[in-house]
This record gives C-alpha cells, structure tokens and sequence, in this order.
C-alpha cells in the first residue's frame, strides 16, 4: 500500500480519496476548505494545512481540481508539488483540464523528476460515490502499471488511452457525447411533459430500449422533479465544452451537434445557473419552449 496525497477534497475528490483509506493507503488530503479535509479524517485519513505539506513523503499525488488555472497553481511554484515531492513520485492529475496543458505540465514534472498521469474520470458524483469511476488514462505505459493499486480503488473501467495528453482528449470526447445526450434527454422530457405522458412509465420504457443511457438513468429523474443539486455543476461542462470545441478547431473537426450544444450551455450559465447540475440544461428547453 502507497502513501497517497489528494489535493482537491471536493464533490469528486473526497469520495475518491476515501475509497482509497478503504483500500489499505495512508491518504493525506488537502483541500481549500477545511470542512472537507475533516471529513477524510473523519473517514481514516490524515489532513494537511498546505499543499507543500500534503505532498512530502507521499509517492503518490492525486490532483482533482476544477480546471487548468486550478491544476497550474497547485503543481507550481515553491510550494507547489513540484517543488516539493520527492523524485520518482508519481503525479496522477484526476482533473478535466486542456490536453496541451496537460502535455506540458507533464513535460515540467519530468524536469522535476516525477512521473505524470493525465487520468480524468468519468462517472460523475455517484461513480465516485460507488468507486465505479471509468478512468482513461495518458502517460507512460510503465507509469500506468505502477498506478493500478491506486487507479482501482477508484474505477470500474480503468483503460491506458495512450501517451501523454491522451487521457485528457479522451475526456473531451466524453464531455462531448454526456453533453449532447442531456440536451436530447431534456428536449424527449419536455416533448412527453407537452403530450401529457406518464413520465416514469416513460423513463421506464425508455431506458429499456436502445435510447436506454447512463444519461437517463441518471439525470432523467432530476429533470423530472426538477432537482438540480449538482453532482456535476454545469458551469464546470461549461468550461469542458470550451475545451471541446477549442480542441475541435486546432485538429480541423466539424462538430455542429457539440457547437450548438455548448452555446446551449453557456447560455443557460449565463442566466445564473452555473453552480446546478449539468441536468439544469432542461431549463434552457423549457424556456424555449415557453413551457419555463
């Protein structure tokens, strides 16, 4: 068993990082607020008051932050793990954040004498709630099957996507896909809602057929009661749909669905409601149908 350290104690990070006290690893967390640094304790962990702290004598580092500024900041400078882990440890960065971010930031841990992972996640809330998390994986392919003790107490589906910055693209693929499916999932609710249909009986029908999703079976309840506590906030699809479609530009690729999509998206975050789930884009349907 590893000495682990998670930077990012937050929806996704904390639940991951007790998974990893349950699976035998010593885990030091760190986290801006410190309710959720308490709350690993509480489950076996340790905590630290500082990422420099949280980081020395680990071999393992686990970042799950919200974005590229987020990972940038914790990574660099004096006190950042950079700096402060021992050579050889091993940087798993959990984060959605740019691919040619992570290629670079990559390429810094190496001067620093780390290896690096870009190994973001998909499941949302609930996955890494279950410990059933899909994890894709950029890197070294050696640096991969040292990580495995780590990986699997997290993901169900952990698959090495290729080398560095892959994870990441990945990730941008399924962001992609998750986000044209809440869209379609909403317009399908709001159409049944307009007909007067059962709509559990609906959703039952529905999610036994080829429409059948993890989408439906995870968000279609939410759209139905209209409750939209986040488990994935959707300012942060938001900004993984700029990732998306800035990708998409560099590499020449047409994705008139995902464009459309991500306008959807930004709209429905500028009117205010960033900090709900991704599901929250039925709101946007509704207003456009005068149903709101």
């Amino acid at each position: 068993m590893s000495n682990v350290s998670v930077i990012g104690l937050g929806i996704m990070g904390l639940p991951m990082a007790i998974h990893l006290v349950k699976a035998g690893h010593t885990v030091t967390g760190f986290n801006r607020s410190p309710a959720r640094v308490d709350a690993l304790i509480k489950a076996g962990g340790l905590g630290a008051s500082s990422v420099a702290e949280a980081t020395r004598g680990a071999e393992v580092v686990i970042t799950m932050l919200p974005d590229s500024p987020d990972v940038e900041g914790v990574v660099s400078g004096p006190e950042g793990v950079f700096v402060n882990a021992a050579s050889g440890t091993l940087w798993i960065d959990a984060s959605t954040i740019r691919p040619d971010i992570a290629k670079r930031l990559a390429a810094d841990a190496a001067d620093a004498g780390l290896r690096a992972l870009d190994a973001p996640v998909s499941g949302g809330e609930q996955g890494a709630i279950d410990g059933v998390l899909s994890i894709m994986v950029g890197g070294d392919p050696a640096d991969f099957e040292s990580a495995q003790d780590v990986l699997r107490a997290l993901g169900k589906t952990i698959v090495h996507v290729g080398p560095t910055g892959s994870g990441q693209t990945v990730k941008a693929a399924n962001q992609l896909i998750v986000a044209v499916n809440i869209e379609v999932l909403a317009e399908a609710i709001v159409f049944l809602e307009a007909h007067g249909v059962d709509l559990d009986a609906a959703l039952t029908v529905l999610g036994g057929g080829l429409a059948g999703s993890k989408v439906l079976e995870q968000k279609g309840k939410k759209m139905v009661t209209r409750n939209f506590e986040p488990g994935f906030r959707l300012a942060l699809h938001h900004k993984d749909l700029g990732i998306v479609t800035a990708a998409s530009r560099e590499a020449g690729v047409f994705i008139p669905l995902g464009a459309a999509v991500a306008q959807l998206v930004a709209a429905t975050v500028n009117k205010g409601d960033g900090a709900l789930d991704h599901s929250a884009l039925f709101k946007q349907v509704l207003q456009l149908s005068g149903r709101e």
